[in-house]
């Protein structure tokens, strides 16, 4: 008797739904968006025609249409469509599933698509459990995680799995999706006499980011809070119905990719694109303490003797950051990503370490020359310790020519940028200098 009631507590459940869940397509036709993967010959695509679907993980940001695209697949397929949420299932629940879907199969013959939301949420053992269903094409998975497989997942569920990544919808997309949902009577906002201004509908689509239902739900928030039909939707009404935009960072690919994208921005000197990276990190709600770290680094790293203030006004920089905190500090953050994105560039100080460092671990060690080992305890000098040692400041200009290594290498390779063209030329001399014959060696020749 329940089944008689089914299909209705499923359209009622249905018409709850928000829209971006109702407006979800049926079909691969539909489906708007992610050409490079389910286009006409791509993988995916050949995949989902051929019935070869195997195991699968689709990573991407959220509202991407990564769901939207796993119940297509099961229905492209005629599979059972089963879902889980890694957030909300253990052991158990899929060991159920993964049962049930055996049995079904063994019975007759009927194929289960497992879609996992958010599948990094599962732990080793959970995602172990998979793998012999996996295997053995029990079931076809689908998972889907915002976060990067190769860090998220285990190499053993990695490997047993075709990775395709979503980008964020094109806003020629997000377009489409808003038009769908204005016109669709059945499913969308049809029947609400909705006409969308061509600026609200450019502000829509530019705040969502590539959001399908970030793009949907501020659509629908601004029809349901207005009883006015009909309704014309203004700009006015699209920025009250998006309120605060939400900046889509995370502490997985997002943190790692912005970083590198300020550091690298610096780097190469554009200025604007650092502070454009700075803020969108900022306003994701970065650890200060991280940026300012990572500014002292760079100073050091891209900058060095080129421009030594700059290593002085990182270290001030992140003091300041430490002492006033936020939101203040995003000033002097801003301060110190332009002096350090315009200052003059050199890695030579990071290249001189590194081949040092290289040439301690790979080649053989150099003994520390006698005339410059300690002797300051008694016996030193019995030992012949710091024996013929020369003090410097009895030099001119206080170089004294000996050597202070045993053998002729070469690190530091000044630049001809900023203060290290200066140093450069000492430098030379110094060297020069250095390398001079001692009296001694003059005379023994």
């Amino acid at each position: 008797m329940a089944d008689l009631f089914a299909a209705s507590r499923a359209a009622n459940i249905a018409r709850a739904a928000p829209l971006a869940a109702r407006m979800r397509p049926r079909r691969l036709a539909d489906y708007v968006g992610q050409a490079s993967i389910v286009g006409p010959g791509r993988l995916l695509r050949r995949l989902i025609e051929s019935d070869r679907l195997g195991s699968i993980i689709l990573y991407g940001p959220p509202g991407a249409g990564k769901t939207t695209l796993a119940e297509i697949i099961a229905h492209e397929t005629r599979r059972r469509f089963v879902e889980l949420s890694a957030t909300a299932s253990g052991v158990k629940e899929l060991r159920d599933v993964l049962d049930a879907a055996r049995r079904r199969l063994e019975d007759d013959g009927a194929r289960t698509c497992l879609f996992i939301d958010e599948i990094h949420r599962f732990n080793k053992a959970q995602q172990d459990v998979l793998l012999p269903d996996v295997e053995q094409g029990v079931i076809a998975l689908i998972g889907a995680t915002t976060q990067n497989p190769f860090f998220a997942l285990t190499p053993a569920l990695v490997s047993r799995s075709r990775i395709f990544e979503l980008a964020p919808l094109a806003p020629a997309d997000i377009g489409t999706l808003l038009d769908r949902a204005l016109a669709d009577r059945e499913h969308g906002l049809g029947g609400d006499a909705v006409s969308l201004d061509a600026d609200a509908r450019a502000f829509l689509v530019e705040t969502a980011d590539g959001d399908a239902r970030r793009a949907l739900g501020a659509l629908e928030v601004g029809v349901l809070s207005t009883t006015e039909r009909p309704l014309r939707f203004t700009l006015d009404l699209a920025r009250e119905s998006v309120q605060r935009k939400v900046v889509a960072y995370d502490a997985g690919d997002a943190h790692y990719d912005c970083a590198s994208a300020l550091i690298k921005s610096i780097r190469g000197s554009d200025a604007d694109a650092g502070l454009y990276w700075l803020a969108r990190m900022l306003e994701g709600g970065e650890d200060v303490r991280f940026l300012s770290r990572r500014l002292v680094i760079l100073a050091s790293e891209d900058i060095g003797n080129a421009d030594p203030r700059a290593l002085v006004l990182a270290v001030a920089a992140m003091q300041a950051t430490e002492f006033v905190g936020l939101p203040e500090c995003q000033l002097t953050l801003a301060q110190a990503v332009t002096y350090l994105a315009l200052a003059p560039k050199s890695n030579a100080c990071t290249r001189a370490i590194g081949a040092a460092r290289r040439d301690v671990r790979e080649r053989a060690v150099i003994p520390v020359p006698r005339h410059l080992q300690d002797r300051h305890y008694a016996g030193a000098a019995r030992l012949g310790r710091g024996t013929d040692y020369a003090y410097a400041h009895d030099a001119p200009d206080a170089i004294a020519a000996q050597d202070y290594l045993g053998v002729e290498r070469t690190y530091y390779e000044p630049t001809d940028r900023g203060l290290e063209r200066d140093l450069g030329s000492r430098l030379a001399e110094i060297r020069r200098r250095l390398r001079e014959p001692r009296p001694d060696e003059t005379t023994a020749g």
